[in-house]
């Protein structure tokens, strides 16, 4: 297997020197009918292969999972000393809930938080939690860019907001005093919202099964659904009842050409980045959903060449982004799809999001009661706080596609 996916990745790079090294040799001449044939065929081929790649990873993944089940199997890890640890502490509260013995029951309460109220659930040792911390990573893609601000406490906070790209300086005689140059600071308010994954059911036969990594498998399964639902917010919200997402504060950049209500053109896509502030481009990119880049990656220039470059899987650009108009493109599922006056694509510097966390927030409660237990199920809930801004709104610029 790790020898087939091997090859895969080999090929897919191989592919994407191809496709680089003939957007090259192209330099400023128009592309002909074959080179665009050949280029479209290698893009496809690509696109093939990432699948295939994601189905082959999957599975290595599940293998080592299981192979990590199969070393550490059991419930009790005693250390030295014989107790037992932090994580084990969490997997006994996760598979037995309250039906343990004293010395067990005293390892839970001295690795997971009594203090929270029961609906509030318990709050994790710091093993899971940065355990949940990375995991929402992998989710959306606003983690991914924005700047991320743990903090200790979950009170209300002000943040402080400047936009000096129209400050400049000045030149001063000899002698002469200095001018004054105010500067307008505002707020954006970024206050956590408790987050619930929802009440979720699991067979009590799964739960027991000591093959199973339990904490990761319960963790997970929360915080995929917390990952969801904060990446949507952080994406779309409106603000009301919930965090100001990314779209809902930018500002317009350029309102697509009239018959573009499905689809951008290259004008558009290069009068969307120009309008952002140039001291916000030098680390700005663009961001929209995968339908989206499925429509951008088609566009050519005006000699034919495509402005989309795929990224490397190895080498020295291992981690390299896909490239638009030589810029970093992210992909985020929440970003509205194409249709008419949607804002389907962004651009500007990402970074002036700030996602804001309250550290020790992530809490898991197990829930054994009738409504469960009737059913063979053992019920668990996970909750999370955390909110979200953009600080700036002219650092972030959206596309519109044309209402007509």
């Amino acid at each position: 297997m790790s020898k087939s996916i091997q090859a895969l990745r080999e090929r897919k790079n191989e592919l994407a020197r191809q496709a680089n090294e003939l957007l090259a040799n192209n330099g400023d001449r128009t592309w002909s009918k074959e080179d665009q044939a050949k280029y479209d065929g290698i893009m496809d081929e690509m696109e093939r292969l990432g699948s295939q790649i994601s189905a082959h990873q999957r599975m290595l993944d599940t293998e080592a999972d299981q192979h990590f089940n199969d070393v550490t199997r059991g419930t009790k890890k005693p250390g030295n000393d014989g107790e037992i640890d932090a994580l084990a502490a969490v997997a006994l509260y996760m598979r037995f809930g309250n039906n343990v013995t004293a010395e067990q029951a005293v390892a839970i309460r001295n690795a997971m938080s009594t203090t929270t109220p029961a609906e509030g659930g318990y709050t994790v040792p710091s093993e899971v939690a940065t355990m949940v911390i990375d995991a929402l990573k992998a989710f959306g893609g606003m983690r991914e860019v924005s700047e991320l601000l743990p903090t200790e406490t979950g009170a209300p906070w002000s943040y402080p907001t400047s936009d000096g790209t129209a400050e400049e300086g000045e030149i001063v005689a000899e002698n002469a005093a200095a001018t004054t140059g105010e500067i307008t600071f505002g707020t954006a308010a970024l206050n956590p919202f408790k987050y619930s994954s929802k009440k979720i059911a699991l067979p009590v036969e799964l739960i027991q099964d000591s093959s199973i990594d339990i904490v990761q498998f319960v963790v997970n399964r929360l915080v995929t659904r917390l990952g969801r639902i904060t990446n949507k917010h952080f994406t779309i919200g409106t603000g009301t009842g919930q965090p100001f997402g990314v779209v809902t504060r930018a500002s317009s950049g350029k309102v697509g050409t009239t018959g573009q209500t499905t689809s951008v053109i290259y004008d558009d896509l290069a009068d969307l980045e120009h309008s952002v502030n140039s001291a916000y481009r030098r680390t700005a990119r663009f961001m929209m959903a995968d339908t989206s880049l499925r429509v951008v990656r088609k566009i050519k220039d005006s000699a034919g060449r495509p402005i989309f470059t795929p990224s490397y899987d190895a080498g020295g650009t291992a981690g390299a982004p896909d490239l638009l108009l030589g810029r970093p493109l992210v992909v985020n599922d929440d970003v509205p799809v194409m249709a008419a006056n949607a804002k389907s694509i962004l651009f500007g510097d990402f970074t002036l999001y700030k996602i804001r966390d309250v550290r020790n927030s992530f809490s898991v409660r197990r829930f054994d009661d009738s409504a469960f237990a009737l059913n063979g199920q053992v019920g668990f809930c996970g909750w999370q706080r955390s909110g979200g801004n953009l600080m700036d709104t002219a650092a972030v610029k959206f596309y519109q596609n044309s209402a007509t």
